[in-house]
Parts: structure tokens; C-alpha cells; sequence
């Protein structure tokens, strides 16, 4: 038998042995798959510098950027080889798919680390308010939508700016005017607003002598009567009134969702907040084997009755699933557009308010306590400068009793408004500033209204966090803001808006270079799940997750920055297995 035909064998136990030791043939085991001709980063090479300069050893020098590797080998979901194409040939076997990426970049499999999936999926069924400007548009919007429904139905739309209106919130007049025979629930783009008109409020028995929940506002005229804007906490009191979703409707939900997300390059996402019926849906799918990438799931810390059930189960840390369940999501305090984000001092275009946070948010110490002993890793949404600083306190208080929680890597989620004498304890109490580069774009052109010329200098300062040496994740936050990873990358590159706005970026002291925001995006992400064994980079032994783009976000991140939001997917694979392929590929 000729050396090339055992090499195209699968191997193992005596027949591997009498081959190596008798024969002294080279074992190469066939790949399923193998990506060639590409321009592979793998960033197996060490972390840049607290200001970005690339590491020594970094693929970086005067000239620029250079791909570290051509080709991939995968089997059985696993990486088994990187390097030169002609070496990763000797992997391939009859049955091996080979692509050939001609020129196209390859970089670790992306992942979202703060999304939520269900919201996702529902949206692109809802009417999208995003980026209209006015009442009437969204109120002909709406019209359009109830031509097309059933009388009684509801219709449901998303996305209009609650921090861009916050100083002229619409009201329920024209709305209902127009939209007489359906309830109508229109979420703001970040969640923290809602508009309804009157059959909705009519609906949910919201009246003039409803109190909104602790943490939550019903803005009224001066009549006292609702207007039709709930702020904060309040939202529930209208989607409490929405039709129930059926387990199978929510799963179908998600799967949208997760497929999108596939289709966008990212491999795995990190649900921020799963109620039961979520997490229902969640483990259906993985058992039915239909999760089309990875889940990693924090528990909804408001959904308290099922944080008593896990309680009871403890985290399911197992990374042979496509569905990890080891974290918990909590809010802390509220947005900074619609001020309810908890601040040290006034805001600046509202003296005497300043927000709301802890219990008076729902934020129940107690059983996130609980968790956190029991081993899961805590999430806790804080905006505003004295909401961050009380979660810190928080965390504080939790290590001086349990110090063996200070390995549970615990992330802060928004981090937005920090106190110059609060950053230091990020690093120094080893908490994750989770981020989303996309909001300090969304947010420019009314986050310095809020909090004025000194202390918006100390808001979404991602390089500042990062100098102190504090670790960093980036992410979206969907449905709130767009998933797209060249927006993403290109927000944190440049701090500019998708109109390249403005001319030299908003506070571009806090930018992060192309290397960290890709690294936000991969290798911090698996860090931040504590996968970093498994994936955030390209090696034998990692899971073969990978993304494929048509352009290099490094070079063109360094050279031409605003051509990053021309960037496309074009493939998505997902332990080995190709889960998205553009249209053209």
C-alpha cells in the first residue's frame, strides 16, 4: 500500500501504530474542510499595548498589516491545521470541501457578546421606525401598516430615537387618529420608551389613575392624563398587553434571529437577559439539534422565580453544546436618552432629576448575590456616572465576602458614563466593560445636552477604560442598535456616524485602532465566555469558527477607515460547517 493512500485514511489505535512505527509513514488525517488562497489573520499573536501599538510579534510593521496565514484545515468542527495552502492540501481527502477564498480575508469566527435574539427576530417583522425623524412619518408608517391588518389586531413597530425626542415625546392624538381600530405599540430603538395610542392604553387599563411601576414614568399632560409615552419600567405596563406568544411562534423568533446573525458573520452571540419562555425556546432548539450558531445565555435577573430554578441546577459551563447557560443579567439603572440613567449630579438640560437605580430599578441585591455565589457570572446594565459607581460598589462588597467570585469575570454592560475616579476599579475588581462602539455614534448628537461639555468626556471612553487596563467586549446590544460588523468596527475605529460624521470624530481621543476593535469583536468576546481555549483565534485545537470578508478590516481599518462600512460577509462557518454563503460565493 503506497504512502498516499494511508495518508488519505482515518486512522486510529493499532492500525495508526503499525503505520508510524513499522512503516514510518506521516499521518495526516482528511479535512471536511479547507479554505485556501486567503488573506488568515489569526491573531494567535500577543495583545497590543494599552494604546494600541501592535506587539512585537504582531503581522505589522512600517508597511502596514500582513495576513499571518493563507489557509485553514477543519475537521470534526476543529481546526487542524493553519498555514500555507499548499500544506493544507495534504489534508484534503475525497470527501473534503475545498474553498478557495481568492484573496479574501479570514478572520476568528465573530461573536456579539450582548444582543437580544428574540427582539432581533421580531423586528424584522415589525414595522422599523429606524432613522424616521418625525410624527407624522412614523404615523403614516403605521396607517400603512393597519390597511394591511385585521381591525383589533395589533401592529407593532420599533426603532424611533427615544434619546433624539426626549425633549418633543409624541403624543396619542394623531396616532390615534389615524389608527382608530388597532392597538398600536411602537418600542423606542433602545427599550426604553414606549408609544402606544389610545385603544392600546385602552387596552392595557392604563389611565390617569395608573401609577407606574418604581423606576418607571407615565407622562402625563397637565391634566394628569396619559399622553401616550411610557418611560423606563413603566413600558411594561403596555407590553403586558400584547398577545402571548406561543412557544412555537418565539421559537421560529429566535431562529430568525440566530439565521441573520449567521448571515452577518457572527458565530456565536451572547443573549443578554433570557426569561423562561426564552430559555425554553433556547434549549428546544439545541436539543433538536437547530441552533444554526452559538448561544451563550445570561439569565433574565428579573425573571426571579427562574434564578431559584437555576439556583438548583448551578451554571451549565459545557462547551460540547452550541447552548452555554453559566451568566445572569441584571439592570441597574435606566438609558441616558430618555434620563433615566442614574447620575452623580443634575442633568445638564434637567436640574434636580437625576435619574433612577438599585431598587428603585428593580435591581434585587440579594438574589444576584446568590447567583454569583452559586458560580454564575453576572452581567449589570449601568449608564449614568452614580450608576456605575454604586455597581462597582456592588462588586465591591461581593468580593470582600467571597473572593474566589473575582475569577467569575463579571462584566459591566454599557459602562457609558464613568467617573475619572471609578476607572481604576474595573481593573482593580477584574470587571468586563462590555460596549457597543455603535452607541457613542447613535448618542452624539444629544448624549452632551444630558451631561454637559466636562462629563460627556468621560462617556463611551473605551480607550480610557483600556489604559487603565481594564478588559473590554464589544457588541451591539440588538435589536437597539445595528448588528452590522463594519458599523461596528468602523464606530470604533473612527467615531464617526455611517455619514462619516463628524469630520475627525467625536471625541476621537477614545478610539480604538483596527487590531481592538476586531479584538473586541473575537478574541475579547471568548474571553468574556470563558472560551478562550476554544475559539477568539485561529489555531489547531480551536473550533473551527470562522468569518470571511471581502475586505481586510486591519489594512483598511489603518489606511481608509471610512471605506470599512463598504465591507460584506462572505462566508459564515460554524464548528467546521458552512452556515452562511453570499449569494455570489
Amino acid at each position: 500500500m503506497s504512502i498516499n493512500l494511508w495518508r488519505n485514511l482515518t486512522l486510529s489505535g493499532s492500525l495508526a501504530l503499525i503505520c508510524s512505527l513499522l512503516l514510518g509513514c506521516e499521518i495526516i488525517r482528511t479535512a471536511d474542510l479547507i479554505l485556501v488562497n486567503g488573506k488568515v489573520y489569526t491573531f494567535t499573536w500577543d495583545e497590543p499595548a494599552r494604546d494600541g501599538t501592535p506587539a512585537a510579534n504582531a503581522p505589522h510593521d512600517e508597511t502596514g498589516w500582513h495576513p499571518d496565514a493563507e489557509a485553514i484545515a477543519v475537521r470534526d468542527g476543529v481546526i487542524l491545521f493553519v498555514g500555507a495552502s499548499d500544506e493544507a492540501m495534504k489534508y484534503r481527502g475525497s470527501a473534503t470541501e475545498v474553498i478557495d477564498l481568492d484573496g479574501a480575508t479570514a478572520i476568528p469566527g465573530l461573536i456579539d457578546s450582548h444582543v437580544h435574539i428574540a427582539g432581533l427576530g421580531a423586528n424584522l417583522e415589525r414595522v422599523n421606525l429606524m432613522g424616521v425623524e418625525t410624527e407624522l412619518e412614523v404615523v403614516e408608517q403605521v396607517a400603512q401598516r393597519a390597511r394591511q391588518t385585521g381591525p383589533g389586531d395589533w401592529i407593532i413597530g420599533w426603532g424611533w430615537d427615544e434619546g433624539a425626542w426626549a425633549d418633543r415625546y409624541p403624543d396619542m392624538s394623531l396616532l390615534s387618529d389615524r389608527v382608530p381600530n388597532n392597538p398600536v405599540y411602537l418600542s423606542g430603538l433602545h427599550g426604553f420608551a414606549v408609544w402606544g395610542n389610545r385603544l392600546a392604553f385602552e387596552r392595557a387599563g392604563i389611565t390617569a389613575d395608573t401609577e407606574p411601576p418604581t423606576g418607571g414614568e407615565i407622562v402625563r399632560d397637565r391634566a394628569g392624563n396619559p399622553t401616550g409615552v411610557l418611560l423606563n419600567r413603566a413600558t411594561q405596563l403596555l407590553e403586558s398587553a400584547l398577545p402571548p406568544l406561543t412557544p412555537e411562534r418565539l421559537q421560529t423568533r429566535v431562529i430568525v434571529g440566530l439565521e441573520e446573525m449567521a448571515a452577518s458573520g457572527y458565530v456565536s452571540v451572547h443573549e443578554a437577559g433570557a426569561d423562561r419562555e426564552l430559555m425554553q425556546a433556547f434549549e428546544t432548539l439545541d436539543g433538536a439539534g437547530r441552533l444554526p450558531i452559538r448561544v451563550y445565555a445570561m439569565l433574565a435577573a428579573r425573571d426571579e422565580d427562574l434564578l431559584r430554578d437555576w439556583l438548583d441546577r448551578g451554571p451549565r459551563r459545557t462547551t460540547q453544546s452550541m447552548l452555554t447557560t453559566r451568566a445572569v443579567k441584571a439592570f441597574y439603572d435606566g438609558a441616558l436618552g430618555s434620563r433615566g440613567a442614574r447620575l452623580l449630579d443634575d442633568y445638564s438640560d434637567q436640574a434636580g432629576h437625576r435619574g433612577v437605580s438599585g431598587d428603585q430599578y428593580g435591581f434585587n441585591e440579594a438574589i444576584v448575590t446568590d447567583m454569583i455565589a452559586a458560580g454564575f457570572q453576572v452581567a449589570i446594565h449601568a449608564i449614568g456616572d452614580a450608576g456605575n459607581r454604586e455597581t462597582l460598589d456592588f462588586f465591591e462588597r461581593i468580593v470582600a465576602s467571597n473572593p474566589a467570585s473575582l475569577d467569575q469575570r463579571h462584566r459591566i454592560a454599557h459602562a457609558q458614563v464613568v467617573h475619572p475616579d471609578d476607572v481604576d476599579r474595573f481593573t482593580e475588581l477584574r470587571i468586563i466593560a462590555s460596549m457597543q462602539p455603535p452607541h457613542a455614534v447613535e448618542d452624539k448628537t444629544w448624549a452632551e445636552d444630558r451631561l454637559g461639555p466636562e462629563r460627556v468626556r468621560h462617556a463611551y471612553a473605551w480607550r480610557t477604560l483600556r489604559a487603565s487596563g481594564a478588559r473590554l467586549a464589544f457588541n451591539s446590544d440588538l435589536a437597539g442598535s445595528d448588528h452590522d460588523i463594519f458599523y461596528g468596527l468602523h464606530a470604533a475605529v473612527t467615531r464617526r456616524d455611517k455619514e462619516l460624521q463628524p469630520e475627525g470624530g467625536w471625541y476621537a481621543e477614545q478610539r480604538m485602532t483596527p487590531e481592538e476593535a476586531v479584538r473586541g469583536y473575537t478574541v475579547w468576546g471568548a474571553y468574556a465566555a470563558f472560551e478562550e481555549n476554544e475559539t477568539g483565534t485561529l489555531a489547531p485545537g480551536k473550533w473551527g469558527d470562522i468569518t470571511v470578508t471581502d475586505l481586510d478590516p486591519l489594512s483598511v481599518g489603518e489606511s481608509d477607515p471610512g471605506s470599512l462600512l463598504g465591507g460584506s460577509i462572505l462566508f459564515t462557518i460554524v464548528n467546521g460547517r458552512v452556515v452562511f454563503r453570499s449569494p455570489e460565493k
